[in-house]
């Protein structure tokens, strides 16, 4: 599967290329899905492929369709492999491997926004900046987004409009993004005319 297909409608929508490699003591590769076919084409690109793999650390989860690519990431034979059932398992072990990075570590995210988008905050966290994170979506394009009324965050979201979650409210998913959230935004669709709720397409699949 090649890179998934994204429009960008404002300036806050993220932007996805394609992974490249770079010089570095350490490769912290976090993908789920799909993302796994962007790690194993990053590996290929690689000047020194052996040199990549030996100081490469790929964490990795299933995507919300339920897509499993761990063999292929096995396969590949990099230092460090780790792979966790969900997303909020993987994200624990992200921070171990932080709290130990140092200088000359590259960052590399592939798969669901839901998965780089959390990866991203918390990377970030740490003080690097969002431009040095190289982000590649591939797979579900399926939105983690917030409720703006009471700030419940729904994830897997494929329908728009959709209800919340957390309070029920109808909600409009904007394109609308926040880094620090790692979410999409969502809005009441009827606070004007309540009940006045058009049909749920599904819009991310």
């Amino acid at each position: 599967m090649t890179q998934t297909p994204l429009s960008t409608t404002i300036k806050s929508r993220p932007v996805y290329a394609t992974l490249a490699p770079r010089p570095g003591r350490l490769h912290l590769i976090v993908a789920d899905g799909e993302g796994a076919e962007a790690v194993v084409d990053l590996i290929a690109r690689a000047p020194d492929r052996a040199a990549m793999l030996a100081a490469a650390h790929i964490l990795y989860t299933p995507g919300p369709n339920g897509t499993d690519q761990w063999d292929s990431l096995q396969a590949l034979g990099a230092a460090q492999v780790f792979r966790a059932p969900t997303i909020p398992t993987l994200l624990p072990r992200l921070a171990k491997v932080l709290a130990d990075a140092h200088m000359g570590t590259q960052f590399y995210l592939a798969g669901t926004e839901g998965l780089i988008g959390q990866a991203e905050r918390d990377i970030m966290a740490t003080g690097v900046p969002f431009v040095a994170i190289q982000k590649e979506h591939r797979g579900s394009t399926v939105r983690r987004v917030q409720c703006v009324h009471c700030k419940g965050i729904t994830e897997n979201v494929a329908t728009d409009p959709f209800r919340c979650s957390h309070c029920g409210l109808n909600l409009f998913v904007r394109d609308h993004y926040s880094r620090r959230l790692a979410a999409f935004q969502g809005v009441n669709i009827d606070a004007e005319d309540p009940g006045q709720v058009p049909e749920a397409v599904v819009r991310f699949q």
